[in-house]
């Protein structure tokens, strides 16, 4: 599958048989995402894709600017903040969106433009976690129903790609910190994972999809839900994929009022954004729905090209798309 890298005359390869293949195993995968959001109850709204700073992750500098009208405007990058917002009114809800990065390195992990599968519900990490993993499942078990024989054409070991539908480690972040330091890998409790740390503990865990919980405060997005008995740490996890590494964003939402606003002035993003003459108004609509309408609730973002790379068992995320988009590439 090494040519579906290739970027010249990309209308001529996207005709090939393998590229039909895996056309129909991402349809699978998708579609048993959506079964699965839809047995749980989950409502589908749709989001704004070009936002103010509030369509952001972490890193704002990896935003796509735009003149809207005279207003700057940006590509979102998660629906996130929007779809919490529906959570007075429905309690479980999702959506998909194009998440535009303006990263600057062409390397087989990351996209400028992918699909991201996001839901939000009410509740607490663990109810968060266990719907991550029936979701992620449900992609498997209906890739492996619907597109076997592609699957197996394209060379994927099937044995190994059920092994994806056993229940997934969890481990907390301190605990794969010293995992990695046992085993002689150099990283410090605060520093955030590289894939390469990703990979090793993938791998010594078993080669299983691993639920990596409890980071650190400080490199975690604002409003990620602060941990009661350790401040240090916030309700978070990152879901890490054999082949592709993390996967799944997620958290608990801050509900507190007062710590959400103080999360978000103390946060590297809005230090960047104070620079840069946006201030906290910017965010006024969102601090206001949390603080008249309290509800711990929870949700993440799944990387859908990430979780077909993982279940295509192959190392680069190019693979995974018809149009892959990165610095050096438009169609």
């Amino acid at each position: 599958m090494d040519k579906l890298k290739e970027t010249n005359n990309r209308f001529e390869l996207v005709t090939c048989d393998e590229m039909s293949k895996i056309d129909k195993i991402n349809d699978a995968l998708y579609s048993g995402a959506t079964q699965y959001l839809q047995k749980k109850g989950f409502l589908w709204v749709e989001v704004p894709t070009m936002t103010k700073v509030t369509g952001a992750c972490e890193n704002v500098d990896t935003l796509y600017a735009l003149d809207h009208f005279g207003k700057q405007a940006y590509l979102a990058q998660t629906g996130q903040l929007f779809l919490e917002a529906k959570i007075p009114s429905h309690k479980k809800v999702w959506t998909t969106i194009t998440s535009s990065r303006a990263e600057q390195a062409v390397d087989s992990r990351h996209l400028n433009q992918f699909m991201l599968l996001e839901f939000e519900h009410a509740g607490t990490l663990d109810e968060l976690l266990n719907n991550i993993e029936g979701t992620i499942k449900s992609m498997i078990n209906n890739a492996l129903d619907l597109t076997h024989d592609e699957l197996k054409s394209l060379g994927r070991n099937i044995d190994e790609l059920r092994s994806f539908t056993l229940p997934f480690n969890r481990v907390t972040y301190t605990d794969a910190i010293q995992l990695l330091q046992k085993n002689g890998v150099e990283i410090n409790w605060g520093d955030d994972f590289k894939h390469m740390h990703e990979m090793e503990i993938i791998k010594l865990l078993g080669n299983k999809p691993t639920f990596v919980t409890h980071f650190p405060k400080k490199i975690k997005f604002f409003n990620m839900r602060v941990n009661r008995e350790n401040e240090d740490i916030v309700n978070s996890c990152d879901l890490l994929m054999p082949y592709a590494g993390e996967s799944v964003g997620s958290a608990e939402r801050e509900d507190d009022y007062n710590i959400l606003v103080e999360r978000l002035k103390d946060s590297n993003m809005y230090k960047i954004l104070v620079k840069r003459g946006i201030t906290l108004d910017t965010f006024k609509d969102y601090l206001d729905l949390i603080k008249n309408h309290r509800i711990l609730h929870s949700g993440c973002g799944i990387g859908f090209n990430r979780v077909s790379q993982s279940v295509l068992g192959v190392n680069d995320i190019r693979i995974t798309t018809n149009y892959p988009i990165n610095a050096e590439t438009l169609y």
